[in-house]
């Protein structure tokens, strides 16, 4: 199947430059396509998945990906959806980051010889002179055709307004695309919704300064039915790194995907066929259970390993049924004379991240969502002793319905 096609059916793309023009493209030559990440943090989170995840299935169909750290641009940062600038980061700690992300990357794509590509726009971007810059590349662009963008408009309407910075992002994506189009083949960019305007500038600075065709496609911005948006939680985002986010409670984040959300996640999120996609999208009642299941199995193996996805699994399987080793599921050890003395419960709660604040946790227990094992808390200052431990020698805590942590002595 032509890669634009398995595109379209599993939901990836919203809008494209020439959706004749591309998929003959992907089928008459390997196709070199780059997306951009942003080196904000030192790890990406669920909301990259669905760039991560179109990069893999470039690559799986024999094409060529491009993975770019922005290095560059992120002394700036993308005004695209963003309603405040972005706090600048020195350059040491783009530096870090851009290296951590790389190193993430690394288990999602095959960066061998001639295989996918690992580029830092900083290399092209950082040398460039100022004048030369607006000579060469400003005069491309009308400043009328800026100012008409969503992303500009959105922020010269709020109150802190749009700085000349920022303005400037548009035509530094744009010479990423045109530079790497010019040095390394690359005809297309990816990128969510929000990057449209910047996608379809690089495809214009490329043609007027090449004289090259190069093609844009962008992804629907994921929110979950409700209209929440995807890895964001009540504790913060959902990140690939383990060490931030737990396996566990990575897993535990997909199994709580909504019903109306089961089976347009299963073609964006896994590598099942689509077949097995719509089988497990008929499941309705309680049989959705299952899907959520193999939803979730099949995206931490993706982002974690197929023995940590079994791992978390195993873990949430004993979680909800109050036994067996549990070791994946998140824990915390206290002193055990602490613990045999006891706490009340909200602090107990706090203390292992169940809860963010004393009043959060008071609040969950008053309302009847804290539990010790399968018993319900009755009384926020009930004091919790290692005399409640399960088999196991963990006391097993739970926040509401799905949310599990075990408390052991050291």
């Amino acid at each position: 199947m032509n890669v634009y096609d398995n595109f379209l059916e599993r939901g990836f793309i919203a809008q494209c430059t020439d959706e004749v023009e591309l998929p003959k493209l992907f089928a008459s030559e390997q196709v070199i396509g780059y997306i951009g990440f942003d080196p904000t943090a030192t790890s990406l989170h669920v909301g990259s998945l669905v760039p991560i995840l179109s990069l893999m299935h470039l690559q799986r169909a024999g094409h060529r990906p491009i993975a770019l750290v922005g290095g560059g641009t992120g002394m700036i940062g993308d005004p695209s959806g963003k309603t405040e600038m972005r706090q600048l980061l020195t350059l040491e700690m783009l530096a870090e980051n851009a290296e951590a992300i790389k190193q993430q990357l690394s288990r999602f794509l095959d960066f061998g010889e001639g295989q996918a590509m690992m580029l830092n726009n900083a290399e092209w971007l950082a040398p460039l002179n100022y004048i030369e810059f607006l000579r060469d590349v400003g005069r491309h662009f009308s400043v009328n055709r800026m100012l008409a963008a969503e992303s500009v408009k959105l922020r010269l309407a709020s109150d802190q307004g749009l700085s000349f910075i920022e303005f400037n992002y548009a035509l530094l994506q744009a010479y990423d695309f045109m530079y790497q189009a010019k040095h390394y083949g690359c005809r297309l960019q990816m990128g969510g919704n929000d990057q449209w305007g910047n996608i379809v500038a690089g495809v214009d600075l490329t043609r007027r300064m090449l004289s090259t065709t190069v093609y844009g496609l962008t992804f629907p911005l994921i929110t979950t039915s409700t209209g929440q948006k995807m890895g964001k939680t009540h504790a913060g985002a959902i990140w690939l790194d383990k060490e931030r986010t737990s396996v566990y409670d990575f897993y535990q984040y997909w199994v709580n995907t909504t019903d109306d959300d089961v089976p347009r996640f299963l073609g964006l999120f896994t590598f099942l066929p689509m077949a097995t996609v719509e089988e497990l999208s008929r499941l309705e009642g309680a049989a959705i259970n299952q899907a959520k299941r193999e939803l979730a199995f099949e995206v931490t193996k993706i982002v974690h390993g197929e023995s940590e996805a079994k791992a978390a699994q195993d873990a949430a399987d004993a979680a909800f049924k109050g036994t067996g080793d549990a070791d994946a599921v998140p824990t915390t050890a206290l002193p055990k004379a602490k613990l045999e003395a006891g706490l009340p419960a909200w602090q107990l709660f706090v203390e292992t991240g169940l809860c963010k604040t004393n009043s959060e946790a008071r609040r969950l227990i008053k309302q009847g969502g804290g539990y010790v094992g399968e018993t319900r808390l009755q009384d926020h200052d009930a004091v919790i002793t290692l005399a409640m431990a399960g088999d196991d020698g963990a006391i097993w805590l739970r926040a509401g319905k799905k949310k599990h942590h075990r408390v052991v002595a050291e």
